[in-house]
């Protein structure tokens, strides 16, 4: 595979910033692609060549530079507990612009995993791509005209992928005037949906690239990937397409999807990915804490409502209670459905008004400080959970046997999800990071809400069991294996013709998801 660095370009201004945090209403399925596409650059970093080119995440409007200044690798402090999170992160950033980059660390209460040497390597690399392909560079100039040319060239030493997300929570950031997103050439191609005539697919059908089309015939200027929920271009995950794809300059990435699992069926990652993740399951976790970082304004709203709510407990648990239309119950079943799993998993305190046939708590940490005391967190659209709960830990009801103080707290409770609302957004943005810094997690299953709130937190979550049909699953939840998204979409029925994959390599680190049985996630 040629060398090449690719330039991320997401249709939405969530990552820019002054000061270089993620913009307030980064988004969930959004954030699971962009860390996807930021472990696609670190395979191609790999192969650096003289002619390589940058992987760089900018927006529609301005190719912005995510990283700032002298990048060098740090010391490793035990477990990553320092500012620059054990050398993930790059020194020398202005700290006043970004505080949650710099302060972050001191409200985790778990570092399981550290960046690999290997890693840290990589993204030193990737940081200097940034500021070498940023908007106003002769680089970048020089590629925009490339891609009016109507021809990829090769030798491009800036390449760039076009991130175009689409409906659903932060997938649009209604703050940016719509006249910024006619400045780059491609964007004509947003919202077209999945189906357009420069798609992978097409092209290939029609015998316009691809391994076996004519190579007097030139390289198409842009390429568009149907990698979203339809999956259309399977292909993607074949290496004989990838050989393809590097010849590109501009790709056009339409996906809401985290599909770093799948990129273990491409034989020539597994190597690198051996290399850059010894354990699989911190994937997401090291790379969530390297890209996430709220502006200054959400980063206040989140540590004003820990200091005066949850900092003085000696364990936090967090809740997190996402119902979709297709698999909505009723608020006693759900309700019911928590307890029943709390009782199964022993997640939330026992009260003195529980039946004696219920499990006594013990050994989760609540409780076990000097003032004796669990903060439940909250996080849903709905009131009622709250209020029930609250209720059930009242002053008649103290947590049994311990007689440890439980407080039971929710932010907000919006009633109804306002994905085109930023104020909304970032009320969001900042309950996920409240989430993060509990010391034990129960979550919703197939709400990217939870998946990255565990990643963050680094905690392997309780995972309330989805009911599909409308119907309350005998199970009511699982405790998961790791902290990993799950891969809700799967690549299937592609036959690739390249380097053959390590099958059982494969089957040691991917398996089935806990919440959803046609989707997969790295295990260990």
């Amino acid at each position: 595979m040629r060398a090449q660095h690719r330039a991320l370009i997401d249709g939405d201004d969530e990552w820019r910033c002054r000061g270089r945090c993620s913009r307030s209403l980064v988004l969930l399925a959004g954030s699971l692609t962009l860390t996807t596409q930021l472990l696609l650059a670190c395979f191609v970093l790999d192969r650096e060549s003289a002619s390589s080119t940058a992987w760089l995440q900018i927006d529609v409007a301005k190719l912005t530079a995510m990283i700032n200044g002298t990048a060098a690798l740090t010391t490793n402090a035990p477990h990553g507990r320092d500012e620059l999170l054990g050398g993930l992160l790059p020194a020398g950033m202005d700290r006043r612009s970004c505080r949650s980059r710099y302060e972050s660390w001191r409200y985790y209460k778990h570092f399981p995993y550290v960046a690999s040497p290997h890693l840290q390597r990589k993204l030193r690399a990737y940081e200097a791509r940034h500021r070498q392909c940023a908007p106003g560079t002769p680089l970048y100039v020089k590629s925009v005209e490339q891609l009016r040319s109507g021809r990829s060239a090769e030798g491009m030493e800036c390449n760039y992928v076009v991130w175009i997300p689409f409906d659903g929570l932060g997938n649009r950031i209604l703050s940016m005037d719509i006249e910024e997103y006619m400045r780059l050439p491609v964007t004509n191609l947003l919202g077209v949906g999945q189906d357009i005539e420069k798609s992978y697919t097409r092209l290939l059908d029609a015998k316009v690239i691809g391994p076996a089309a004519n190579a007097t015939a030139g390289v198409p200027p842009y390429v568009y990937l149907s990698l979203g929920w339809q999956l259309k271009d399977l292909l993607f995950f074949c290496g004989e397409h990838q050989l393809v794809l590097a010849k590109v300059n501009w790709l056009l990435l339409y996906s809401d999807l985290y599909f770093a699992p799948s990129l273990y069926t491409v034989a020539e990652f597994q190597d690198e990915l051996r290399r850059l993740f010894p354990a699989k399951e911190s994937v997401h976790h090291i790379l969530s804490r390297y890209l996430l970082h709220p502006t200054n304004p959400v980063w206040s709203m989140v540590t004003r409502y820990y200091r005066l709510y949850l900092a003085s407990a000696s364990w936090r648990i967090g809740v997190q209670i996402r119902m979709f239309s297709f698999t909505s119950i009723s608020a006693d079943d759900m309700y019911n459905q928590i307890l029943a799993c709390s009782r199964q998993e022993h997640i939330l305190p026992e009260t003195d008004a529980d039946n004696d046939e219920a499990v006594a708590t013990g050994g989760h940490g609540y409780g076990s400080g000097s003032n004796n005391s669990t903060a439940i967190f909250i996080a849903s659209l709905y009131g009622d959970y709250y209020k029930r709960l609250r209720s059930r830990y009242s002053d008649q009801h103290a947590a049994k046997g311990t007689g440890a103080r439980v407080g039971v707290f929710q932010r907000t409770h919006e009633e109804r999800q306002a994905t085109q609302n930023l104020a909304h957004n970032q009320r969001a943005l900042a309950e996920i990071y409240l989430l993060s810094f509990s010391e034990a997690l129960l979550t919703s299953g197939l709400s990217t809400f939870g998946y990255v709130s565990s990643s963050l937190a680094g905690v392997r979550p309780v995972i309330l069991l989805t009911a599909f049909d409308h119907k309350v699953p005998e199970i009511p939840c699982r405790r998961a294996v790791s902290m990993e998204p799950c891969n809700l979409k799967p690549p299937q029925g592609m036959e690739c013709r390249g380097k053959p994959m390590d099958i059982e390599g494969l089957a040691r680190h991917i398996g089935v998801c806990e919440d959803f049985k046609d989707g997969v996630k790295f295990f260990y």
